[in-house]
């Protein structure tokens, strides 16, 4: 299947660079370590007689990314919470968000030697506001709190060689969609009137982070995941890349894209300001770029 030859490839390219992955030193007399950081990134650009044109704009980003890890034993418990939101301001089109995450992220692991866990995974994610078709007049909703919201969770086993360097690989994991706005259901692949779909089938996550030089890193997370019931040869991918450039202990520079492709999510065709039908997904790109404060905790 090309689900698994998927997976050997990324889990191999992994391993070839484990070499540079930084080892991050943990009190092991501690039995939760949390950590955390919170960054608010600024981006503007203003034009005045500027003979080539320009637009004005500011765009506000927030970012909360926090940690809580339980080690004792053999066990293991890590937990990720991350919160983001942003918007972008422009003359002729007033304030748009840009960016709007709510992730929850859980792995229960049980040593099985130096490196292996047997696992049990969780994960949440959906987003805080109304996002809206703004080429539709007027605009359209496209989503919203819970709509959708995806819930996977399943047992497995994974690769750790550090906080840096992991994998984890569930071969039965359920997933739940869930739209609570029934009139988006049919974009997000649910029956008509639907607020809810079931799905069962393996479920891949991936984590890199390497130091590409002294303050600037590079970092990876893929996530995978092929439906056994619908179509399994049509994996669901969600790639992030982050690059962070270290100004001070304050200040920072960031650059982040996001790609995402799902088979279920249909994008609606609109003539006339009417939807006529839709068409197959297309890849989701998300970028971020910009200058601000972190707090590191």
């Amino acid at each position: 299947m090309k689900i698994i030859k998927s997976i050997i490839l990324i889990a191999f390219g992994l391993l070839a660079h484990e070499t540079y992955a930084q080892t991050t030193a943990v009190d092991s007399t501690k039995t939760w370590i949390i950590k955390g950081e919170n960054t608010f990134l600024i981006n503007q650009s203003s034009f005045s007689n500027w003979a080539a044109g320009g637009v004005n704009s500011f765009s506000g980003n927030l970012t909360l990314n926090y940690d809580f890890n339980y080690k004792r034993g053999k066990w293991s418990w890590d937990n990720k919470v991350l919160a983001a939101y942003g918007l972008t301001f422009q003359k002729e089109s007033d304030w748009r968000k840009n960016d709007d995450r709510l992730v929850l992220n859980s792995l229960l692991g049980h040593q099985a030697s130096q490196y292996w866990l047997y696992t049990f995974f969780l994960n949440f994610n959906t987003q805080f506001a109304d996002g809206y078709d703004y080429t539709a007049s007027p605009k359209k909703r496209i989503s919203r709190f819970l709509a959708p919201a995806y819930l996977s969770f399943g047992p497995g086993f994974a690769y750790k060689r550090s906080d840096n360097l992991r994998f984890n690989l569930s071969p039965a994991a359920v997933r739940f969609v869930f739209v609570s706005d029934t009139l988006l259901s049919t974009r997000y692949g649910l029956n008509p009137n639907s607020k809810s779909r079931t799905e069962f089938g393996a479920s891949f996550d991936a984590y890199y982070k390497v130091n590409l030089m002294e303050n600037i890193s590079f970092e990876n997370i893929l996530k995978l995941y092929s439906n056994y019931l619908d179509k399994p040869q049509n994996v669901d991918i969600d790639y992030t890349a982050n690059l962070f450039m270290k100004v001070n202990k304050f200040i920072t520079v960031n650059a982040g894209v996001q790609m995402i492709y799902d088979d279920n999510t249909a994008i609606p065709i609109i003539k006339d300001n009417v939807e006529v039908g839709k068409r197959n997904s297309a890849l989701q790109i998300r970028q971020i770029v910009g200058a601000g404060v972190t707090y590191k905790f």
